[in-house]
């Protein structure tokens, strides 16, 4: 029941989705050219040289939202780390507490959405319909996180209007799908209670095989959303359906494409430690030790050695 609580704003959000035919070429967003730099190095893990990026790009586009919901972006993997725990085998962030920081992180979102409201406020585009969904959706992670179930789902119904505005304008938007993607998993994956629940409610039933296909054709074809739809395909393989191998799958590309992200090498451990494959998945947890040397916030850096140690210990026991 909790978990449904926690899912909500997806339910809302991305719910009577138009299908994507497969006859239909993927959209393209028109990025700025520095867009896959600054994404790489969000993922490499290196905040201190991504930011410098997307204020520039603020500075060159103070009108445009792409550039908050990049620094957004950047923000929550410091707050995924210092939130994460290792628990029940696996490393993943399962809750918040109230920190004065997050204010940055909530006023980002906020930003964004402002910015692509007053683009449509002059012209309806695909484009600014996703930004304003994507701004709620950041937002809601951060209340989800938190526990804090009502700004949630409101967000949530919010970013709905806007991405299924900005599929009906452009089915073929392939960021915009790896949310359905979640949509469909999560809603599969619901207890018998909260099913009942969801029934009432009147929110469409999910196929988690299906959400797999659509997170991965977001892999293949997203320009913004393939390394996340991999992160977090990866755990919820992982945590929710115990399809390891396919989860390792899923995480492999991205930890070899940013090895020096000791968040993405710490999750690869924990599935080869799932499937048994000791040494691999401590090579991982010490790669992943030896990596928080270049993390520039002292909280996370001091995390990531927690988390590794702990991971190395839990290994022994096996």
């Amino acid at each position: 029941m909790l978990r449904f609580f926690r899912l909500l704003p997806f339910f809302f959000a991305l719910f009577f989705v138009p299908p994507l035919s497969l006859s239909e070429p993927p959209a393209k967003l028109s990025l700025p050219p520095n867009t896959s730099i600054i994404l790489d190095y969000i993922y490499s893990g290196r905040r201190d040289l991504a930011l410098p990026e997307v204020r520039a790009l603020q500075q060159q586009a103070p009108g445009e939202p792409l550039g908050y919901l990049l620094e957004a972006e950047t923000e929550w993997w410091k707050i995924w780390c210092a939130s994460a725990e290792f628990k029940f085998g696996m490393t993943m962030a399962r809750h918040r507490e109230k920190v004065r920081a997050d204010q940055r992180y909530l006023e980002l979102t906020s930003k964004a959405y402002s910015l692509a409201e007053a683009a449509l406020r002059r012209q309806d585009s695909a484009e600014m319909r996703l930004y304003a969904a994507m701004a709620d959706t950041l937002a809601a992670r951060w209340y989800s996180l938190r526990g804090e179930y009502r700004a949630t789902a409101r967000v949530g119904v919010r970013a709905r209007e806007n991405f299924l505005a900005a599929l009906a304008l452009d089915p073929s938007l392939a960021d915009a799908y790896a949310g359905l993607g979640l949509y469909n998993y999560y809603v599969d994956t619901l207890s018998t209670m909260a099913r009942v629940l969801r029934f009432f409610m009147g929110i469409p039933g999910g196929n988690k095989e299906e959400g797999i296909r659509q997170l991965q054709r977001a892999i293949r074809e997203g320009q913004l959303s393939p390394p996340v739809a991999r992160f977090y395909l990866a755990l919820n393989l992982h945590s929710y359906d115990q399809r390891y191998e396919q989860a390792l799958q899923a995480i492999g590309p991205l930890a070899d494409k940013y090895p020096e992200n000791p968040l993405f090498q710490l999750v690869r451990g924990d599935l080869y430690a799932r499937l048994g494959r000791k040494q691999l998945a401590e090579a991982c947890y010490h790669a992943a030790a030896t990596s928080a040397s270049q993390v520039p916030e002292p909280e996370c850096r001091a995390k990531i050695g927690h988390l590794a140690e702990q991971s190395l210990k839990a290994l022994k026991l096996k």
